[in-house]
């Protein structure tokens, strides 16, 4: 009895102090709602009310690029864009509601799906299948390692899977992975080409219902002068190339920004790109409110090009139609490409860059010309007795030669040697002066002129060719690198080659010096040959290359141009160390080169081009080309001869075969280029005293 009472009197006990850590704990927690909403009410409103503002820029449109006489040349078509700006705090599960949304609405390529991608997608559709790819163990073993874990469920899923999502599915994968592409508050472009106005409308319409999304108006850029220069204008980036990414985000690009890719568009970045706008992004738990515009960004500047595109066009178009006429000659297999250079011979400016490239293209099924105008600064071939200017001009500098100096033009036959002589050794041994010599192309006299400079003169058949062989090609080189062969012209674009120098370690290389003087061991660019022929037109100065004449800020409201920003003036790099009479000579023998009877280049005496009065020097070189002898072409020239305007330079590599029949393919490209200049020119000056006549009508009658 005593036992039970005991009994009933401890449960009470028990149960009334479980009561009353109950009775504590619900005092604590009413304290702490009352605290909150008491106390701190206030503040927890405000912190769920919280807006947030992010600045953010945007990108503008490039500059435009004009020719010298303000044809535009690059626009910028302006097109209709959807847009997509990922919150900060990012939600895989909204943004795909988001992204599917918005595929209802819009048709979106899914040619940039990769297989990574859909592996991806397919494991976030499918959570459940995703985890059972995974072992209990594996979970255990790679815990704290997501990445590894992932990496084994993305290896697992099969290609049978992967077959389950439909063409709906890849359209909301196409959309999702242009929303995940970017950075958080950073708009990223999910569709900026072929938006219908029927896309861009109904997007406008649900915007309510689509979160971070928005429409704007993109713009892409358009070559209005289709296949003209192309090769030199460059390309642009549809984003940040994967390799410079760090190098221009850290200069205030975002990702989906467009950059130069290549040559003038490269070049000129900093200048095309223009002035972001800046906007404020108005966030309210991680997601955009409002976008409110801060300042307003400025297109980029405009380029004002020295290219003459109605004379480039023209250029282009011999090219083609010389290159097809030479082609159904003989010996011509291995004929592809010429290359026309033509500059302003005191100022460096380039007038046209021609390049033209014939091979076959495999989506046409055909061949086909591509712009090869890069070619002209790109590639390098010996262009034969065309620096022939320079070879006597080094001659008179290195002291070896002076004006009027004779030299016996015969078969030179040195020891050991293959007999050395010039192209018209037929006609006997003769007497020549230096300016005889450039007239009639003369090797002999510019082999004579090699031994001079090694301290040796050439006496007797079989003798040998003592000279030091390094002393005498850097001294070469060195001349000739005052006129711009073998060294960079200063052209402000990137890519520019010096050419290649031959090898003179062999030990029977010394005659390699003898043939440098006409034009036969070290490559030149086409541009070096047009900058070389001009530094002789303009009495010496050696002018910096360029192809960017101004730089303007853009057109205003009106269409009228911007004020010049810079321009680019004609630098000096040099002058040779040549006399004025000395310079005055050989560019009295390049005339004579057309004009003489005796002269490589009468073609250009012929009627038609007698108003001209055009100088000049032929080259002919021979070459290898794809284990095949052959004969390059080369030419440059200037005109008029008493006050020069233009100074140009042709060269056409592997014009025909060793042993083939000869073609002319260098003059019958300059005679016309020479003509379309001049009745370009000719034409413009018609125009406007046509205007002129007009305009001064009009006063009268008003």
């Amino acid at each position: 009895m005593e036992k039970s009472k005991k009994k009933k009197t401890h449960v009470p006990l028990r149960m009334n102090m479980l009561f009353f850590v109950v009775f504590v704990m619900f005092s604590m927690l009413i304290l702490r709602l009352g605290y909150v909403q008491i106390v701190s009410g206030e503040d927890a409103k405000r912190e769920i009310d919280r807006t947030e503002d992010v600045t953010v820029k945007t990108s503008v449109p490039r500059g435009l690029i004009y020719d010298r006489n303000f044809n535009p040349v690059v626009d910028n078509e302006p097109q209709k864009a959807i847009t997509y700006t990922a919150p900060k705090q990012f939600d895989s599960e909204k943004t795909l509601e988001t992204a599917r949304t918005l595929a209802k609405i819009i048709h979106q390529d899914t040619d940039k799906i990769t297989h990574r991608d859909m592996v991806d997608f397919w494991l976030l559709l499918n959570p459940e299948e995703a985890n059972a790819k995974v072992s209990k163990e594996e979970i255990k073993k790679y815990k704290g390692k997501e990445s590894e874990l992932y990496k084994l469920q993305r290896e697992r899923v099969t290609d049978e899977e992967l077959g389950t999502l439909t063409d709906e599915d890849l359209e909301v994968l196409a959309i999702y992975r242009e929303f995940t592409g970017g950075y958080a508050l950073d708009p990223q472009f999910v569709k900026n080409k072929d938006v219908s106005l029927k896309e861009y409308a109904e997007v406008n319409e649900h915007l309510g219902i689509l979160p971070g999304v928005d429409t704007t108006t993109d713009w892409e850029r358009v070559y209005l002068y289709g296949d003209t220069l192309r090769s030199i204008l460059g390309n642009v980036t549809p984003g940040l190339p994967v390799e410079k990414l760090d190098y221009y985000e850290s200069r205030g690009y975002s990702r989906n920004d467009r950059v130069g890719k290549s040559y003038i568009e490269l070049q000129y970045e900093d200048v095309l790109r223009g002035q972001k706008e800046k906007v404020k992004n108005v966030t309210k738990s991680g997601e955009v409110l409002e976008t409110v515009p801060i300042h307003e960004g400025e297109r980029g500047k405009d380029l004002v090009l020295t290219i003459d595109m109605d004379l480039q066009k023209a250029i282009d178009k011999i090219l083609e139609e010389e290159i097809l006429k030479t082609k159904g000659k003989s010996s011509t297999q291995l004929l592809d490409r010429a290359f026309v250079t033509m500059m302003d011979p005191y100022t460096g400016e380039i007038l046209a860059l021609s390049g033209k490239q014939y091979s076959y293209d495999e989506e046409e099924g055909k061949y086909t010309f591509k712009d090869f105008a890069s070619g002209n600064f790109t590639t390098a071939y010996e262009p034969g007795s065309a620096v022939k200017g320079a070879s006597v001009l080094t001659g008179y500098m290195s002291g070896v030669i002076g004006q009027g100096s004779q030299l016996k033009d015969e078969v030179i036959k040195l020891a050991d040697t293959p007999a050395k002589k010039s192209w018209d050794y037929y006609k006997g041994a003769r007497w020549l002066t230096d300016e005889q010599a450039l007239i009639q192309s003369s090797n002999a006299y510019m082999f004579k002129l090699a031994m001079l400079m090694g301290g040796m003169t050439y006496t007797h058949p079989e003798q040998k060719l003592s000279i030091n062989k390094y002393e005498v090609i850097n001294d070469q080189r060195n001349y000739f690198s005052q006129f711009g062969l073998g060294v960079r012209t200063g052209l402000d674009l990137p890519g520019e080659q010096t050419g290649f120098k031959g090898d003179i370690s062999a030990p029977d290389a010394a005659g390699k010096t003898l043939d440098f003087m006409i034009g036969q061991f070290d490559t030149f660019t086409p541009l070096q040959l047009a900058q070389y022929v001009s530094t002789i037109v303009n009495g010496g100065y050696r002018m910096q290359a360029h192809i960017v004449k101004e730089i303007r800020d853009p057109i205003d409201e009106n269409g009228n141009f911007g004020p010049i920003v810079q321009e680019i003036k004609p630098k000096v790099l040099n002058r040779i160390n040549a006399s004025d009479s000395e310079i005055a000579r050989v560019r009295r023998a390049f005339w004579g080169v057309f004009h003489s009877p005796s002269g490589t280049g009468t073609a250009f005496n012929a009627p038609d081009f007698r108003p001209y009065n055009a100088a000049g020097k032929t080259g002919t070189a021979e070459a290898f080309d794809q284990g095949k002898g052959v004969w390059n072409v080369s030419l440059v020239a200037y005109a008029p001869y008493e006050n020069p305007e233009i100074a140009f330079s042709i060269l056409v590599p592997s014009a025909y075969l060793k042993g083939g029949t000869q073609n002319n393919i260098n003059i019958d490209i300059g005679t016309r280029v020479l003509k379309a200049y001049f009745d370009l020119k000719e034409k413009r000056a018609k125009q406007d005293t046509s205007e002129e006549e007009n305009n001064e009508e009009e006063n009268v009658e008003e």
